[in-house]
């Protein structure tokens, strides 16, 4: 494009060239005419006659050469033509010229090539009759180089048409501002999305570059509340601008609004593809303790952690990461309240289906200890199959109470299965049953009346334990530690640790029982008893136990025998006001039953002793107190706790005693039936009135 100065000169030289032949004929003759000199005139005079004969002959031979030929005159035209074209075509460029230069407006933005780059100043042709200067500090970036050349186009704003030197200044910062203004102006007024990039975190919100300095409100970052503002730092984001103030210099913008409006866009959208048995994408957007949320899209179903997977899950965060891609089925789709139900298991077949074909009672299966419980362990079979091992499944011979005192998670078991209820889809499991009952392999090994040999493991107030084979003991009870003594407590027999004899009494391998007796090795006072007296002869003894039907007096080492309430020669309500434990008495032999070995005494007519007798009859006996202390430091050790009574040997004393008591309320009862039908009879003689030696133990 030429420059405003050479279309001037070349405006000029036009001008000069139509003006000069006029001005030179017109000059020649008013210069003749003023001056009169007559050497010039007569000069002038042949020039012109020359001139005019030049002139003259013209018409002729213009006239001559019409007249011979056309072709003369059709040169002449043409030539007049093209001149007159020339002259037209000049003067529309010379107005095109002052109307370019005339719609130059200050404050206005127009395009420019740049001419030359000089220094710190970069030369543009606006099409001015000069050039414009641009700072070319508007023209580098960030390393500070010039990225633009000479050639190059570029959009300016006209500050000043021209400064003191002549030039025109133009600013190219401002028009890519004033451009940027009107491109926000026309997104603002007509709703638009524009571009940005987040500059930094202000009081409120942000601040936003998009061309120009933009605010952005903490409450408009996102559709819900954004904690974390800094992590939008650098980020370019779409908003829409809901206020604007040039004179102010001021915009607002909103990504909240771009976003609802996505979000009902992907949501119409949603909604109009669910249905129920979908299989459908989505991704994590929130886990919690009892489920997943996951987007799909403009609404948000949940994921259940009964609906992740057929097996066991602690925490949806062992399957699930916020932010992932997943695959999940729809389970339910309420479209009134927009709720959706997903499933994530239901993505393969429930493997309970084929449970009881797989997994049959008595088979042996092997899995995964997943977690322990107070009562047991589960264990993992399959994905989505457990079974439980209870505790009374762990050991045959250990009364297990801590689980994890056997197993732990992540061990590796075989098991057995017990129990399969596919209804409540429960397998049981045990873990002993992989092996041999060892309380069979007694039974097998040791049967009744069998003798063996065992060390006291631990002893209790109604007995003693005592270990048979590793892991299972056998129980001594009080009332099979001697044929006839009363035995207050095992200690008085036996202590712990001592190594004893004893034989197999009765073995219950279902309860894991096994019963023992010593009398079979002790003295036996019955049989010494038998052999040194005889119906008839009077004994003495203490009173040992007073009943409503009768008393217990130990007449020989700690056999017992029972004057009946109709032997003693009182109402049976006077027993007690006559007679307390621990008072001598003097009776007679009434009768010997061997075989049930029970003695029956009378005191009808038998003298008491006096207090003499009394004295010397206790100066006689044998000193009791240490055989107490032992006893009561039996009790003491039996009551310890230590480590030799086991779990299991209390558990199984419990029962035994519990059985014991509730066989002894049998045998008074019994008692109490006897006597109460000899009482009613009168007679002595009858046998049911000799109850049991042992009976006044056990009332007691």
């Amino acid at each position: 494009m030429p420059s405003n100065e050479e279309e001037q000169q070349s405006v000029e030289a036009s001008k000069e060239v139509t003006e000069a032949p006029e001005a030179k004929e017109v000059a020649e003759p008013e210069a003749a005419v003023e001056d009169g000199n007559p050497t010039e005139e007569a000069e002038a005079a042949p020039a012109a006659e020359e001139v005019a004969k030049e002139e003259a002959p013209a018409a002729p031979e213009v006239e001559a050469a019409s007249t011979d030929t056309d072709d003369d005159d059709d040169s002449f035209a043409e030539e007049d033509a093209e001149s007159e074209a020339d002259r037209l075509a000049f003067e529309e460029f010379a107005k095109l010229i002052d109307e370019s230069m005339h719609n130059l407006v200050e404050g206005e933005i127009v395009t420019g090539r740049i001419i030359e780059v000089r220094g710190d100043t970069i030369i543009v042709d606006v099409g001015y009759k000069s050039e414009g200067l641009i700072p070319a500090a508007e023209f580098r970036d960030r390393d500070g180089q010039v990225t633009v050349g000479v050639g190059d186009e570029v959009e300016v704003l006209l500050e000043k048409t021209e400064d003191q030197e002549g030039h025109v200044l133009l600013s190219r910062q401002k028009a890519e501002r004033m451009r940027r203004w009107n491109e926000v102006e026309k997104s603002y007024k007509e709703g638009a999305v524009i571009k940005g990039r987040v500059l930094d975190r202000i009081k409120g919100g942000l601040t936003v570059d998009v061309g120009l300095r933009a605010f952005l409100p903490g409450s408009l970052v996102d559709i819900k509340p954004v904690k974390n503002l800094e992590s939008l730092k650098g980020h370019e984001l779409e908003f829409k601008v809901i206020s604007l103030d040039r004179r102010r210099n001021n915009i607002v913008l909103s990504r909240k609004a771009v976003l609802e409006k996505e979000f009902a866009k992907k949501k119409k959208e949603t909604l109009a593809n669910l249905r129920e048995g979908a299989v459908i994408q989505g991704v994590v957007k929130n886990i919690t303790d009892y489920g997943v949320f996951i987007d799909l899209g403009g609404i948000d179903g949940l994921l259940h952690i009964t609906d992740i997977s057929w097996g066991r899950v602690n925490h949806p965060s062992e399957h699930f990461s916020v932010g992932d891609e997943v695959e999940i089925v729809v389970l339910k789709f309420d479209p009134e309240n927009e709720r959706v139900s997903l499933g994530y298991k239901q993505r393969s077949d429930d493997p309970w289906t084929l449970v009881d074909k797989k997994y049959p009672i008595g088979s042996r299966i092997d899995g995964k200890v997943v977690s322990l419980v107070d009562y047991g362990a589960f264990v993992e079979i399959e994905e989505g199959v457990e079974g439980l091992i209870h505790v009374s499944e762990m050991s045959w011979t250990k009364k297990v109470v801590n689980p994890a005192k056997i197993l732990n998670v992540g061990d590796q078991v075989q098991a057995i299965v017990s129990e399969l209820d596919m209804g409540q889809r429960r397998i049981s499991l045990s873990l002993r049953q992989t092996e041999r009952n060892p309380w069979e392999e007694l039974s097998d090994g040791f049967p009744v009346g069998s003798i063996v040999e065992g060390k006291v493991r631990n002893l209790t107030e109604f007995g003693a334990f005592v270990e048979i084979t590793e892991g299972i003991d056998g129980l001594i009870h009080v009332s099979d530690m001697s044929w006839t003594k009363r035995v207050k407590h095992p200690a008085e027999i036996l202590q712990k640790g001592e190594t004893v004899k004893a034989r197999i009494t009765n073995i219950d391998v279902s309860n894991q029982r096994v019963s023992l007796s010593i009398k079979e090795f002790m003295p036996n006072e019955w049989q010494d008893f038998v052999d040194s007296h005889h119906v008839g002869d009077i004994v003495e003894g203490r009173v040992v136990n007073v009943t409503d039907f009768g008393l217990f007096v130990d007449i020989y080492e700690g056999l017992e025998g029972l004057v009946h309430v109709s032997e003693a020669d009182l109402p049976s309500t006077q027993l007690q006001d006559h007679f307390a434990v621990g008072d001598w008495v003097r009776a007679r032999i009434l009768r010997i039953e061997e075989e049930d070995k029970k003695v029956g005494l009378t005191i009808r007519g038998v003298n008491q002793p006096t207090a003499e007798e009394i004295a010397e009859l206790e100066a006689s006996q044998p000193a009791e107190e240490p055989a107490e202390e032992e006893a009561e430091a039996g009790e003491a050790e039996g009551s310890s706790g230590e480590d030799a009574a086991t779990d299991e040997s209390s558990a199984e004393a419990t029962e035994e005693a519990k059985e014991a008591s509730e066989g002894d309320a049998a045998d008074e009862a019994s008692e109490d039936s006897s006597a109460d039908e000899a009482t009613e009879d009168g007679s002595s003689d009858d046998e049911d009135s000799v109850p049991d030696e042992g009976a006044g133990k056990e009332e007691e």
